[in-house]
């Protein structure tokens, strides 16, 4: 019996998403998957386990409002904000009518999700500077039925901050037609550029945030869109019962408390730091041909051969990302910012490449 056969045929086609922990690797230098170099410790309450936790929990709701600035009705929790992606393709777009909109190269999820829940995935490919062109964008929206459109800043790969004028133009573009979704997983990297102040001149805004980076909790799972009320309720009706489970809520609240977001800022200035020191250096290997806009926490360059390089690399112990397959990303490698001497240790491996 070929119980392959029994699938959904869109989900025997479908290729997973490679994340950092599937593609695997063995090493001793962890920098792959964009996480914090370090963890922090938090407090459980164990009273309440043998209850359903709820749905969106109030204190949770109400700490990560506080910490964004919008009003908790604006808010919802999930699962990471890979879980709020899918809930957006499953409570605005139509299987097999409707589509989704991306600018490749960019995070991966945003097509995997659509094409889970049998939704067709559009691209435009962005300009020479990595922004999305929009002149390609309103073609597609013209001509397609398209109900999100989704773009990431800063981008991953491509470390791209995306420019306020071209959202605004795109705003206006896709008002009553489709939502704009800008995922901000890295914005506290780059934090004076989040769009959170548009949310209310443009409703069909929604931003997607995660604790998984600068707040070095990647092993939680826990992420949120800031939306209009109304499309949070929408969202409410397609989500499952109980997405957060009781210590998740708990040691995120503990991690959204002003001491403990300062802490994190610290984490934040001091990992921009050792970024930029190391990209100024890597750019004057003679090897290195290109290096990217550097606004989160990894660094993406372009080598003479990137993938002699990714695999000379792995087994000198250092795990990367290698993009090579991407669009435009020929060669390119994308490094995770780890601690001061995790990256002064590669910059030694990289160095001796040189000889």
């Amino acid at each position: 019996m070929n119980l392959a056969k029994l699938a959904c045929k869109r989900v025997q086609e479908l290729t997973p998403y490679q994340s950092a922990r599937r593609i695997g690797g063995v090493g001793r230098v962890y920098l792959n998957a964009n996480e914090s170099p370090e963890a922090t410790a938090f407090a459980l309450d164990p009273s309440v386990y043998n209850r359903y936790p709820e749905c969106q929990p109030p204190e949770l709701l109400e700490a990560y409002a506080a910490y964004a600035g919008v009003n908790p009705q604006q808010v919802i929790v999930a699962r990471g904000s890979d879980e709020i992606i899918g809930l957006l393709c499953r409570a605005f777009c139509e299987p097999g009518r409707e589509a989704v909109l991306i600018c490749p190269p960019t995070y991966g999820m945003y097509s995997i999700a659509a094409e889970t829940n049998g939704i067709e995935t559009l691209k435009a490919d962005p300009d020479e500077n990595f922004q999305p062109d929009c002149d390609a964008i309103e073609k597609i929206l013209d001509r397609k039925p398209v109900k999100a459109l989704f773009l990431c800043s800063p981008n991953n790969p491509t470390g791209t901050l995306l420019e306020r004028d071209r959202l605004i133009r795109l705003l206006e573009k896709t008002q009553g037609r489709a939502l704009v979704v800008v995922d901000e997983a890295y914005i506290e990297f780059a934090s004076e550029h989040t769009f959170v102040d548009l949310l209310e001149q443009y409703r069909h805004l929604v931003i997607t945030r995660t604790l998984s980076k600068a707040f070095g909790l990647a092993g939680l799972r826990c992420g949120f869109a800031l939306a209009d009320p109304e499309v949070v309720s929408l969202l409410l009706k397609v989500i499952d019962p109980y997405p957060i489970c009781a210590p998740v809520a708990q040691v995120a609240a503990e991690a959204l408390k002003p001491e403990n977001v300062e802490i994190m800022r610290r984490r934040v200035t001091e990992l921009n730091g050792i970024r930029n020191e190391f990209l100024e250096k890597c750019s004057k290997l003679s090897f290195v041909t290109a290096s990217f806009d550097c606004n989160g926490n990894y660094v993406l360059l372009r080598f003479k051969d990137g993938n002699g390089i990714f695999e000379a690399a792995r087994k000198a112990g250092f795990i990367l990302r290698n993009f090579d397959d991407k669009p435009r990303l020929k060669d390119c490698v994308r490094i995770t910012v780890g601690s001061r001497a995790e990256m002064d240790d590669l910059y030694a491996f990289l160095k001796e490449q040189e000889k």
